[in-house]
């Protein structure tokens, strides 16, 4: 006598055969979209890295503030500018950037906000750089015990 598989052992290991392969395909799926989004990511990332290299490029202060625009070699529209304050040491200024992202169909607009301090002695005030780097040197020499 012969020894087979009953109809419910075969419909129970079809059941098991069709999750695993849903599961299975519902992964392939997050891994193909985790890659389109890393993609795109990285994407941004060139255009806001662009920008930011056209801020710290820039030697005049009020044109750095007023920030710029372009579209990008994949047809985004890039927009940016910066708020620049001086910080209590000369030459040295704590910027604030922002820069847009705008997809070519007009929709997805990312904006990225960036702060960082810059060493800058052009956009520096002279005036207030003298008093700054007189103060400094005070300090210093007050730390080393020759201040008069």
């Amino acid at each position: 006598m012969r020894r087979a598989f009953t109809l419910l052992e075969v419909m129970v290991a079809l059941a098991i055969f069709a999750f695993a392969a849903v599961v299975l395909g519902a992964a392939y799926v997050n891994v193909l979209n985790a890659y389109e989004q890393a993609q795109r990511g990285n994407q941004y990332d060139q255009d806001v890295s662009f920008a930011r290299a056209q801020l710290l490029a820039e030697p005049d202060h009020d044109k750095a503030e007023q920030g710029g625009d372009y579209d990008s070699f994949a047809g985004r529209h890039v927009k940016w500018h910066a708020t620049i304050e001086a910080t209590g040491t000369a030459d040295l200024f704590l910027v604030t950037f922002v820069c847009e992202v705008l997809e070519p169909s007009g929709n997805g607009l990312q904006t990225v906000t960036e702060h960082f301090n810059v060493d800058r002695p052009t956009w520096a005030d002279p005036v207030v750089n003298s008093t700054l780097r007189q103060n400094a040197q005070n300090r210093i020499k007050g730390l080393q015990g020759t201040n008069p």
